[in-house]
Protein backbone atom coordinates (compact mmCIF):
# COMPACT_ATOMS: atom_id res chain seq x y z
CA UNK A 1 0.00 0.00 0.00
CA UNK A 2 3.28 2.16 0.31
CA UNK A 3 6.44 2.83 -1.22
CA UNK A 4 9.45 1.40 0.85
CA UNK A 5 12.14 2.34 -1.37
CA UNK A 6 11.87 6.18 -0.10
CA UNK A 7 12.46 8.84 2.61
CA UNK A 8 9.93 8.90 5.66
CA UNK A 9 10.13 11.81 8.45
CA UNK A 10 10.36 9.35 11.35
CA UNK A 11 10.83 11.34 14.41
CA UNK A 12 11.85 14.65 15.60
CA UNK A 13 15.10 14.96 16.93
CA UNK A 14 13.81 16.13 20.39
CA UNK A 15 12.12 12.18 20.58
CA UNK A 16 15.15 10.44 20.77
CA UNK A 17 17.20 13.37 22.77
CA UNK A 18 18.28 10.86 26.06
CA UNK A 19 16.23 7.77 25.28
CA UNK A 20 15.57 5.40 22.36
CA UNK A 21 11.96 5.83 20.55
CA UNK A 22 10.34 2.65 19.00
CA UNK A 23 8.24 3.53 16.38
CA UNK A 24 6.58 1.36 13.42
CA UNK A 25 7.13 3.06 9.68
CA UNK A 26 5.31 1.10 6.54
CA UNK A 27 5.24 -1.76 8.89
CA UNK A 28 8.61 -1.62 10.02
CA UNK A 29 8.99 -1.67 13.63
CA UNK A 30 11.98 0.33 14.24
CA UNK A 31 14.16 1.89 17.41
CA UNK A 32 15.58 5.03 16.82
CA UNK A 33 18.35 6.75 19.16
CA UNK A 34 21.67 8.46 19.35
CA UNK A 35 24.87 6.64 19.81
CA UNK A 36 26.52 9.80 20.22
CA UNK A 37 25.06 13.55 20.35
CA UNK A 38 25.05 13.99 16.39
CA UNK A 39 24.55 10.89 15.49
CA UNK A 40 21.55 8.41 14.48
CA UNK A 41 20.95 5.21 14.13
CA UNK A 42 18.21 3.46 13.41
CA UNK A 43 17.88 -0.69 14.30
CA UNK A 44 14.66 -3.15 13.89
CA UNK A 45 13.20 -2.99 17.27
CA UNK A 46 13.61 -6.68 17.93
CA UNK A 47 16.30 -8.35 20.40
CA UNK A 48 17.91 -11.17 19.11
CA UNK A 49 18.25 -12.93 22.17
CA UNK A 50 14.31 -13.62 23.01
CA UNK A 51 12.44 -10.57 21.21
CA UNK A 52 12.20 -8.05 23.16
CA UNK A 53 11.82 -4.65 22.01
CA UNK A 54 14.89 -2.77 22.01
CA UNK A 55 13.43 0.44 22.38
CA UNK A 56 12.51 -0.38 25.99
CA UNK A 57 16.19 -0.42 26.92
CA UNK A 58 18.56 2.55 27.21
CA UNK A 59 21.98 3.74 25.10
CA UNK A 60 25.44 2.72 26.85
CA UNK A 61 28.38 4.16 25.88
CA UNK A 62 27.07 4.47 21.82
CA UNK A 63 25.63 1.03 22.39
CA UNK A 64 22.21 -0.30 22.35
CA UNK A 65 21.25 -2.01 25.62
CA UNK A 66 18.25 -3.89 25.79
CA UNK A 67 16.11 -3.66 28.95
CA UNK A 68 15.59 -7.52 29.58
CA UNK A 69 18.79 -9.33 29.94
CA UNK A 70 21.23 -6.32 29.07
CA UNK A 71 22.26 -7.71 25.18
CA UNK A 72 24.33 -4.38 23.68
CA UNK A 73 24.04 -4.26 19.94
CA UNK A 74 25.93 -1.85 17.44
CA UNK A 75 24.76 0.79 15.32
CA UNK A 76 25.31 -2.06 12.63
CA UNK A 77 22.84 -4.55 14.42
CA UNK A 78 25.66 -6.81 15.69
CA UNK A 79 25.27 -8.02 19.18
CA UNK A 80 28.22 -6.56 21.25
CA UNK A 81 28.15 -7.91 24.93
CA UNK A 82 26.27 -9.69 27.30
CA UNK A 83 26.79 -10.11 30.99
CA UNK A 84 27.92 -13.60 31.28
CA UNK A 85 27.47 -14.83 28.09
CA UNK A 86 28.77 -14.63 24.76
CA UNK A 87 26.81 -13.51 21.65
CA UNK A 88 29.35 -12.53 19.14
CA UNK A 89 27.61 -14.95 17.37
CA UNK A 90 23.96 -14.13 17.38
CA UNK A 91 22.32 -13.27 13.98
CA UNK A 92 22.86 -8.88 13.25
CA UNK A 93 19.25 -6.93 14.43
CA UNK A 94 18.57 -5.20 10.56
CA UNK A 95 19.42 -1.91 10.48
CA UNK A 96 17.78 1.33 8.46
CA UNK A 97 19.34 3.96 6.60
CA UNK A 98 18.94 7.27 8.72
CA UNK A 99 19.57 10.45 8.52
CA UNK A 100 19.25 13.91 10.20
CA UNK A 101 18.49 16.98 8.25
CA UNK A 102 16.35 20.12 8.17
CA UNK A 103 15.22 19.35 11.82
CA UNK A 104 13.51 16.15 11.23
CA UNK A 105 14.77 12.58 11.36
CA UNK A 106 14.48 10.83 8.10
CA UNK A 107 14.51 6.51 7.28
CA UNK A 108 14.30 4.53 4.60
CA UNK A 109 12.00 1.51 5.51
CA UNK A 110 13.03 -0.28 1.99
CA UNK A 111 16.25 -1.99 0.49
CA UNK A 112 18.68 -0.42 1.98
CA UNK A 113 21.23 -0.50 -1.30
CA UNK A 114 18.98 1.96 -2.71
CA UNK A 115 19.42 4.73 -0.69
CA UNK A 116 20.65 8.25 -1.38
CA UNK A 117 20.68 11.13 1.09
CA UNK A 118 20.51 13.81 -1.82
CA UNK A 119 17.36 12.61 -2.45
CA UNK A 120 15.76 13.72 0.50
CA UNK A 121 12.97 16.63 0.01
CA UNK A 122 14.84 19.80 0.02
CA UNK A 123 13.39 22.29 2.04
CA UNK A 124 15.39 25.28 0.89
CA UNK A 125 13.54 27.51 4.27
CA UNK A 126 14.78 24.79 6.77
CA UNK A 127 18.60 26.65 7.02
CA UNK A 128 17.62 30.33 6.04
CA UNK A 129 17.36 32.68 8.93
CA UNK A 130 14.97 34.65 7.52
CA UNK A 131 12.13 31.85 8.02
CA UNK A 132 10.28 30.47 10.86
CA UNK A 133 9.09 26.77 11.39
CA UNK A 134 6.73 25.83 14.52
CA UNK A 135 4.53 22.30 14.22
CA UNK A 136 3.59 19.35 16.04
CA UNK A 137 2.79 15.88 15.48
CA UNK A 138 -0.30 13.75 15.80
CA UNK A 139 -1.41 10.00 15.26
CA UNK A 140 -3.96 9.35 13.27
CA UNK A 141 -6.02 5.68 13.20
CA UNK A 142 -6.43 6.67 8.72
CA UNK A 143 -5.09 4.89 5.28
CA UNK A 144 -2.14 7.53 4.76
CA UNK A 145 -3.70 8.02 1.00
CA UNK A 146 -7.10 9.52 2.91
CA UNK A 147 -4.50 12.51 4.46
CA UNK A 148 -3.66 12.79 0.78
CA UNK A 149 -6.47 13.52 -0.88
CA UNK A 150 -7.69 15.72 2.55
CA UNK A 151 -4.42 18.42 1.74
CA UNK A 152 -4.85 17.99 -2.31
CA UNK A 153 -8.04 19.13 -1.83
CA UNK A 154 -8.81 22.43 0.27
CA UNK A 155 -13.01 22.78 -0.31
CA UNK A 156 -13.50 20.96 2.38
CA UNK A 157 -12.18 23.76 4.86
CA UNK A 158 -15.24 25.87 3.98
CA UNK A 159 -17.00 22.75 6.64
CA UNK A 160 -14.37 21.43 8.53
CA UNK A 161 -12.86 24.72 9.19
CA UNK A 162 -15.59 27.16 8.79
CA UNK A 163 -14.41 29.14 12.27
CA UNK A 164 -10.58 29.19 11.59
CA UNK A 165 -9.36 29.37 7.51
CA UNK A 166 -12.94 28.30 5.86
CA UNK A 167 -15.11 30.48 3.74
CA UNK A 168 -17.60 30.21 0.94
CA UNK A 169 -15.10 31.66 -2.05
CA UNK A 170 -13.15 28.23 -1.80
CA UNK A 171 -16.40 26.84 -2.88
CA UNK A 172 -16.82 29.03 -5.17
CA UNK A 173 -13.65 29.68 -7.10
CA UNK A 174 -12.80 26.37 -9.08
CA UNK A 175 -9.37 24.99 -8.71
CA UNK A 176 -6.74 23.88 -11.32
CA UNK A 177 -4.50 20.38 -11.15
CA UNK A 178 -1.75 19.21 -13.30
CA UNK A 179 1.29 17.40 -13.12
CA UNK A 180 4.71 17.57 -13.72
CA UNK A 181 6.98 14.37 -13.48
CA UNK A 182 6.23 12.12 -9.80
CA UNK A 183 4.72 15.85 -8.78
CA UNK A 184 0.90 16.95 -8.44
CA UNK A 185 -0.08 20.69 -8.09
CA UNK A 186 -3.15 21.94 -7.48
CA UNK A 187 -4.02 25.73 -7.01
CA UNK A 188 -6.75 28.19 -6.07
CA UNK A 189 -6.64 31.73 -5.97
CA UNK A 190 -9.50 33.97 -4.70
CA UNK A 191 -9.13 37.84 -5.68
CA UNK A 192 -11.39 40.32 -3.41
CA UNK A 193 -12.29 38.67 -0.83
CA UNK A 194 -12.44 39.04 3.22
CA UNK A 195 -9.38 37.10 4.85
CA UNK A 196 -11.02 34.23 7.39
CA UNK A 197 -9.95 34.43 11.01
CA UNK A 198 -6.90 32.68 10.74
CA UNK A 199 -5.42 35.18 7.90
CA UNK A 200 -6.74 38.13 9.65
CA UNK A 201 -4.82 37.23 12.41
CA UNK A 202 -1.82 36.75 10.57
CA UNK A 203 -2.37 40.29 8.73
CA UNK A 204 -2.20 41.92 12.10
CA UNK A 205 1.04 40.08 13.18
CA UNK A 206 2.29 41.44 10.21
CA UNK A 207 1.45 45.03 10.74
CA UNK A 208 -1.20 44.98 8.15
CA UNK A 209 -4.80 46.21 8.61
CA UNK A 210 -7.49 43.08 8.87
CA UNK A 211 -10.48 45.00 7.71
CA UNK A 212 -9.48 45.04 4.31
CA UNK A 213 -10.13 42.71 1.08
CA UNK A 214 -7.37 40.81 0.11
CA UNK A 215 -6.32 38.17 -2.36
CA UNK A 216 -5.90 34.32 -1.47
CA UNK A 217 -4.15 31.71 -2.65
CA UNK A 218 -3.75 28.07 -2.23
CA UNK A 219 -1.25 25.93 -3.93
CA UNK A 220 -0.61 22.22 -3.30
CA UNK A 221 2.31 20.45 -4.01
CA UNK A 222 2.27 16.34 -3.70
CA UNK A 223 5.43 14.52 -4.39
CA UNK A 224 6.30 10.79 -3.24
CA UNK A 225 5.89 9.03 -1.13
CA UNK A 226 3.82 10.89 1.11
CA UNK A 227 5.08 14.73 1.02
CA UNK A 228 2.39 17.30 0.58
CA UNK A 229 3.67 20.82 0.81
CA UNK A 230 1.48 23.93 0.13
CA UNK A 231 2.48 27.17 -0.39
CA UNK A 232 -0.79 29.42 0.96
CA UNK A 233 -1.02 33.15 1.88
CA UNK A 234 -3.32 36.34 1.70
CA UNK A 235 -2.25 40.07 0.14
CA UNK A 236 -3.87 43.13 0.30
CA UNK A 237 -6.17 43.53 -2.74
CA UNK A 238 -5.03 45.17 -5.95
CA UNK A 239 -1.10 44.77 -4.97
CA UNK A 240 -0.02 41.26 -7.20
CA UNK A 241 -1.33 39.05 -5.11
CA UNK A 242 0.70 35.68 -4.91
CA UNK A 243 3.61 38.37 -6.43
CA UNK A 244 2.63 41.18 -4.21
CA UNK A 245 5.92 42.80 -2.29
CA UNK A 246 6.40 41.08 0.98
CA UNK A 247 4.73 44.62 3.01
CA UNK A 248 1.58 43.75 1.24
CA UNK A 249 0.96 40.43 2.40
CA UNK A 250 1.43 37.65 5.00
CA UNK A 251 2.10 34.16 2.86
CA UNK A 252 3.42 30.45 3.99
CA UNK A 253 4.42 27.12 3.53
CA UNK A 254 2.22 24.86 5.26
CA UNK A 255 4.38 21.04 5.87
CA UNK A 256 2.47 18.12 6.15
CA UNK A 257 4.90 14.89 6.09
CA UNK A 258 2.33 11.60 6.18
CA UNK A 259 4.16 8.49 7.35
CA UNK A 260 2.29 5.18 6.84
CA UNK A 261 2.21 3.21 10.43
CA UNK A 262 0.26 0.84 9.33
CA UNK A 263 -2.79 0.67 6.40
CA UNK A 264 -5.16 2.35 8.46
CA UNK A 265 -2.96 4.41 10.34
CA UNK A 266 -0.16 7.06 9.85
CA UNK A 267 2.56 9.48 12.05
CA UNK A 268 1.29 13.07 10.53
CA UNK A 269 4.00 15.96 11.35
CA UNK A 270 2.44 18.70 10.37
CA UNK A 271 3.99 22.45 10.60
CA UNK A 272 4.13 26.15 9.19
CA UNK A 273 6.56 27.66 7.81
CA UNK A 274 6.70 31.67 7.72
CA UNK A 275 8.95 34.45 5.91
CA UNK A 276 6.87 37.65 7.94
CA UNK A 277 8.42 38.08 11.93
CA UNK A 278 10.40 34.95 11.77
CA UNK A 279 12.58 36.44 15.03
CA UNK A 280 9.41 36.51 17.08
CA UNK A 281 8.86 33.46 18.55
CA UNK A 282 5.36 34.20 20.46
CA UNK A 283 4.07 34.29 16.88
CA UNK A 284 5.62 31.25 16.30
CA UNK A 285 3.86 29.79 19.32
CA UNK A 286 0.74 31.67 18.02
CA UNK A 287 0.70 29.68 14.34
CA UNK A 288 1.22 26.53 15.38
CA UNK A 289 -1.72 26.49 18.38
CA UNK A 290 -4.11 27.84 15.70
CA UNK A 291 -2.67 25.04 13.60
CA UNK A 292 -3.20 22.29 16.12
CA UNK A 293 -6.67 23.24 16.28
CA UNK A 294 -7.32 23.22 12.83
CA UNK A 295 -5.80 19.78 12.34
CA UNK A 296 -7.67 18.39 15.11
CA UNK A 297 -10.44 18.83 13.24
CA UNK A 298 -8.96 17.15 10.44
CA UNK A 299 -7.91 14.14 12.42
CA UNK A 300 -11.65 13.58 13.68
CA UNK A 301 -12.79 13.92 10.17
CA UNK A 302 -10.17 11.54 9.03
CA UNK A 303 -11.03 8.70 11.76
CA UNK A 304 -14.10 8.62 11.18
CA UNK A 305 -14.13 8.76 7.37
CA UNK A 306 -11.90 5.36 7.89
CA UNK A 307 -13.90 3.45 10.47
CA UNK A 308 -17.11 4.37 7.56
CA UNK A 309 -14.72 2.76 4.89
CA UNK A 310 -13.60 -0.43 6.90
CA UNK A 311 -17.22 -1.12 7.62
CA UNK A 312 -18.34 -0.79 4.08
CA UNK A 313 -15.52 -1.89 2.12
CA UNK A 314 -17.57 -3.04 -0.74
CA UNK A 315 -18.52 0.69 -1.50
CA UNK A 316 -16.93 2.83 -3.72
CA UNK A 317 -15.86 6.51 -3.41
CA UNK A 318 -16.84 8.66 -5.93
CA UNK A 319 -14.84 11.07 -7.88
CA UNK A 320 -15.76 14.77 -8.38
CA UNK A 321 -13.28 17.52 -9.88
CA UNK A 322 -11.94 18.96 -6.67
CA UNK A 323 -10.50 15.46 -6.37
CA UNK A 324 -8.35 15.44 -9.20
CA UNK A 325 -5.27 16.46 -6.88
CA UNK A 326 -5.53 12.83 -4.60
CA UNK A 327 -6.58 11.57 -7.81
CA UNK A 328 -3.49 12.17 -9.71
CA UNK A 329 -1.35 11.57 -6.26
CA UNK A 330 -3.20 7.78 -5.85
CA UNK A 331 -1.98 7.04 -9.97
CA UNK A 332 1.73 8.11 -9.18
CA UNK A 333 1.56 5.71 -6.33
CA UNK A 334 0.29 3.25 -7.69
CA UNK A 335 2.36 3.43 -10.28
CA UNK A 336 5.77 3.48 -7.98
CA UNK A 337 4.86 1.13 -5.89
CA UNK A 338 3.92 -1.73 -9.21
CA UNK A 339 7.39 -1.03 -10.18
CA UNK A 340 8.72 -2.44 -6.72
CA UNK A 341 6.73 -5.27 -6.24
CA UNK A 342 7.70 -5.80 -9.93
CA UNK A 343 11.85 -5.55 -8.95
CA UNK A 344 11.20 -7.42 -5.65
CA UNK A 345 9.56 -10.18 -7.94
CA UNK A 346 12.12 -9.98 -10.39
CA UNK A 347 15.12 -10.49 -7.70
CA UNK A 348 13.49 -13.36 -6.46
CA UNK A 349 12.87 -15.04 -9.85
CA UNK A 350 9.98 -14.77 -9.92
CA UNK A 351 7.25 -13.62 -12.70
CA UNK A 352 7.00 -10.04 -12.61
Amino acid sequence: MYPKNAWYVACLPHEISDKPLGRTVCGEKIVFYRPAPDQVAALEDFCPHRGAPLSLGRVCGGELMCGYHGLKVGCDGKSVSMPGQRVQGFPRARSFPVVERYGFIWVWPGDADQTDPATIHHLPWADNPEWAYGGGLYHIACDYRLMIDNLMDLTHETYVHSTSIGQKEIDEVPCKTRVEGDEVITSRFMDNIQPPPFWKMALRMNGLPDDQPVDRWQICHFTPPSHVLIEVGVALAGHGGYDAPADKKASSIVVDFITPETETSIHYFWGMARNFKPQDPSLTTQIREGQGKIFAEDQDMLEQQQENLLRYPDRKLLMLNIDAGGVQSRKILDRIIAAEQAAKATAAGQPA
